[in-house]
């Protein structure tokens, strides 16, 4: 190598170098951040006016949104309340495998008819529980859930451009609760893109699972997010263990920052793969009136809820 060469090699390192600095300037993030509730134009209201630009919406059977009483004329009134708020998910958790015959055909109904309504009003996800029989054994249970979403629901889920997603929570008709159940699904599953997760960290700190970890080991399946903190108790869970007596509490949902979850650390593993998908409070915290919100309608303290937790989550999401 001459010289001349080999200048022209360290100066062309340079300019490329030089590009790598420039391309790699970092980006403020901006996942849209939003609230969890049922729909009426009060509560719309209310996360317009605090600056939420998300909502997760009560799509239950007796919900605002049910597609029994979803007319034409409804469909348009509720565009016009949401104008300007997107909407990540509705929100309706049910026994989708229920060993009950009966009942599973008429949640099966309810549910196709709930992701035609999302498709109509561009909702592209619904969070739910992915559906138990405990008469069956785990893998039983999963090939059944396999069976009625590859026949009842993915069709409807491709024509209206709708995932279905999987929310942790331990106590309902799910066997998505854990990694464990995430990789049994999945695998049977074999990558379908019409199911994922909705991936609640609160879920997983009450189980003495790693919230951090799971999320960045199925970080790619992540489409929606509940922001929810779980406080664990220490004193009455030292005292009593996991089933004292009397039924005492050694666990409490609570606003972001006020539990376990290391927020920062949870937020990194979504930034770091570009995750600029939605995050919304779910508001179960009983110091703000979680206890004592019948709605449908937020009460005032249950409001005060959102605004502490937006205030503690501003210094990780602009």
């Amino acid at each position: 190598m001459t010289r001349r060469t080999l200048v022209a090699s360290l100066a062309a390192g340079a300019v490329a170098a030089t590009r790598s600095e420039t391309k790699a300037v970092p980006q403020e993030w901006h996942p849209r951040l939003g609230i969890l509730g049922k729909y009426t134009p009060a509560n719309v209201e209310f996360a317009k006016a605090q600056g939420f630009t998300n909502m997760i919406l009560d799509g239950g059977v007796h919900s605002a949104l049910s597609p029994q009483s979803a007319t034409d004329a409804r469909i348009e009134e509720i565009k016009r309340t949401l104008d300007g708020l997107h909407v990540s998910a509705f929100q309706i958790t049910v026994n989708h495998t229920d060993p009950d015959l009966a009942k599973r055909s008429a949640v099966n109904d309810h549910f196709v008819r709930s992701i035609e309504l999302a498709g109509k009003l561009g909702v592209p996800y619904i969070g739910t529980a992915s559906g138990k029989d405990p008469q069956k054994s785990f893998p039983e249970q999963v090939d059944e859930v396999v069976r009625v979403y590859t026949e009842k629901y993915f069709p409807v889920c491709e024509r209206n451009h709708v995932r279905i997603l999987w929310e942790p929570w331990p106590e309902g008709p799910n066997i998505a609760t854990s990694p464990v159940g995430y990789v049994a699904l999945f695998k049977a599953f074999n990558n379908s893109p019409y199911v994922g997760l909705q991936y609640d960290p609160s879920h997983l700190v009450r189980q003495f699972m790693d919230p951090i970890q799971t999320a960045r080991d199925f970080v790619d399946k992540i489409y929606d997010v509940h922001l929810k903190d779980t406080e664990i108790l220490w004193p009455v869970l030292r005292a009593g263990g996991i089933d004292p007596v009397d039924g005492a509490s050694w666990w409490r949902y609570r606003i972001p920052g006020m539990g376990s979850i290391n927020w920062r650390e949870f937020f990194s593993v979504l930034q770091n793969v570009g995750y600029t998908g939605a995050m919304s409070v779910e508001q179960e915290d009983p110091l703000y009136g979680a206890d004592n919100n019948p709605g449908p309608d937020f009460s005032d303290d249950f409001k005060m809820g959102f605004v502490m937790a937006k205030r503690y989550l501003n210094q990780y999401v602009p």
